[in-house]
Order: C-alpha cells, then sequence, then structure tokens
C-alpha cells in the first residue's frame, strides 16, 4: 500500500475508513483475512459507471426493440414495448429504480430478442453499440463514463490480493463485454442476470430463460455464493437493491449521488439504504465532497 493510492479521492472519512480496512485485512492480526477469502463484489450501475437517466444497457436494449416493433408493429400492444412507445413515466420511474416487477418484465423481454444467438453474435452487437452510443446529457460514449475513483479503489483492491467481482442486475453477457477494458477485470468475475443456454452441433445458442433469479436484492449475495462460494469481505453499491449484498460484508461502501454539476443528484431508489448506511455505519461516498474527479 505504498506510492499513490486513490488518488481521485479526497482526504477524508470515506477514503481513510477503505484504506484502514485494506491495511487491517492485508495485516497479521484480529482482522486478518487469509487471501482466498478477499472478496469484493460491486454493482455496477450507479456504481461504476453513470445509470441515469437510464442504466446504459437499457439505451442499447431500446434501439433494438424499436427496430424490432417497425418490423411487427403487433408488438406495440404489449410489455415492455408499449411503455416504451407511450413513454409511460411509471414504467420508466421503475426503470431508474430497478423496481424488481419491472426488471422482470424488461429482462425477459431481453431473453426473446436474443434467443438463437451464439455469445459471437450478441458480443458483436455490444460492441457495435459500445462504438455509437452517447450520454443524451454528457455527450460522451459510455465506456468513457466509468468512475474513476472506483477503478483506483479496484486496483488498490488488486494490489492486495483482493479478487474483485461485478455484481449486478443487469445483464451478465452485456457487462462481460465491457469488463476486461473497462473495469480491468476477467469476464469470469462478472455476476449478473443471465439467460440460460444450450449446446448443440458444436455451438452455444442463448436460450428464451432466464438462469436463476434476478440479481437483484436477495438475489445478489444468493448468486455470489453460488459462483464463488464464499460472501464478500468488502462491498460496494448505490442503491436499494444492493442491500442484501452490503449487510453481507464486513466493509459495505455506498455511493451517493450528490453532484448534479458533474454528474446528477438523486436519491430515488436509493432511500433506504441512505438510512440503511446511516444505522449500520456503512461507509458513504458523496460524490460531490470525496471525488476530486469523477471520469
Amino acid at each position: 500500500m505504498t506510492g499513490q493510492i486513490l488518488a481521485s479521492w479526497r482526504d477524508g472519512s470515506a477514503r481513510q475508513a477503505i484504506v484502514d480496512f485494506v491495511h487491517a485485512t492485508t495485516t497479521p492480526g484480529a482482522e486478518f483475512v487469509e487471501p482466498a477469502d478477499r472478496i469484493a463484489t460491486f454493482d455496477n450501475d450507479g456504481t461504476l459507471w453513470v445509470e441515469q437517466p437510464l442504466p446504459p444497457q437499457f439505451d442499447f436494449v431500446f434501439r433494438t426493440w424499436a427496430e424490432e416493433v417497425k418490423a411487427d408493429p403487433s408488438l406495440a400492444a404489449q410489455q415492455p414495448y408499449k411503455a416504451l412507445i407511450e413513454k409511460d413515466a411509471e414504467f420508466f420511474k421503475g426503470l431508474a429504480a430497478q423496481d424488481p416487477t419491472v426488471m422482470e418484465t424488461l429482462l425477459k423481454a431481453f431473453t426473446r430478442s436474443w434467443a438463437g444467438k451464439t455469445p459471437e453474435e450478441f458480443d458483436a452487437q455490444v460492441r457495435e453499440w459500445t462504438g455509437t452510443a452517447k450520454h443524451p446529457k454528457l455527450g460522451a460514449p459510455y465506456g468513457e463514463l466509468v468512475y474513476r475513483p472506483m477503478l483506483e479503489l479496484f486496483a488498490l483492491l488488486h494490489a492486495n490480493d483482493f479478487r474483485v467481482f461485478v455484481c449486478s442486475g443487469g445483464g451478465r453477457d452485456f457487462m462481460r463485454v465491457l469488463a476486461e477494458e473497462t473495469w480491468g477485470i476477467p469476464q469470469e468475475n462478472v455476476i449478473g442476470t443471465a439467460a440460460a443456454y444450450t449446446y448443440a452441433d458444436g455451438k452455444l445458442i442463448r436460450s428464451r430463460e432466464l438462469l436463476g433469479s434476478l440479481d437483484l436484492g436477495a438475489g445478489k449475495p444468493e448468486h455470489i455464493f453460488a459462483h464463488t462460494g464464499r460472501l464478500p469481505v468488502f462491498a460496494g453499491g448505490n442503491a436499494d437493491v444492493d442491500i442484501e449484498m452490503l449487510q453481507s460484508a464486513r466493509f459495505a461502501l455506498l455511493v451517493s449521488h450528490d453532484d448534479d454539476e458533474r454528474e446528477f443528484s438523486y436519491t430515488t431508489g436509493a432511500e433506504t439504504s441512505l438510512t440503511k448506511a446511516m444505522e449500520l455505519g456503512w461507509t458513504l461516498v458523496s460524490m460531490k465532497n470525496d471525488w476530486v474527479t469523477v471520469f
């Protein structure tokens, strides 16, 4: 833990809490954690990159669905296509808050849209999107809207033999395309809601079914344990759907979006988690006050 660490973090209680925890868990003593148990898990949308006005994956998905409705106008009477066409405010509010009912509707439609595709075909579509789509307010490609302070935190954890995983309610395979070049973690360290696959005639094909439950709420620690055989020592999130993951870890970090000038200021979907942070002593990170640089 030498050299310039967490360079984009201002000196303060949040930065100090992180440094102290990493030191305590990697130094022989009462708080020491064996390297095999040094699991760190992080939500994606709103924790690692911008999630307003909608999580970036849905920009990718909605473009595809717009083309599907053009090809088959009858879809306009079905959800979630109907909500998109009618610009249903309640639907989008639920999406922004990652409401499980809304997310399940979306993800089922998502699996239908890409059923029958090979992983290579799906990856190519995601890469085409990353090369062309830009954020509507910030005007930059989504891949440039990753939070620099969180990447520095990843680097600190990696340097101290933590294994870092991204655990999100978003699509696992979508995030895997971004994982290595955006976060510097291997694809196998991405945990998320996923389609089931079948293997036939020498190739993998996406099915219409979800693989297990949604990776939200209690689904997060459940998926983490299924994937790693352990619960996290360190966890980071930003919303109510991250509460159970944060509760399962010894050190919990909650990112608060309070910087309307450099990003966004909002608490929608995070009201309960902000209360929990105060009650349980989680480390609360103010984007406005704790981060010198956001992107």
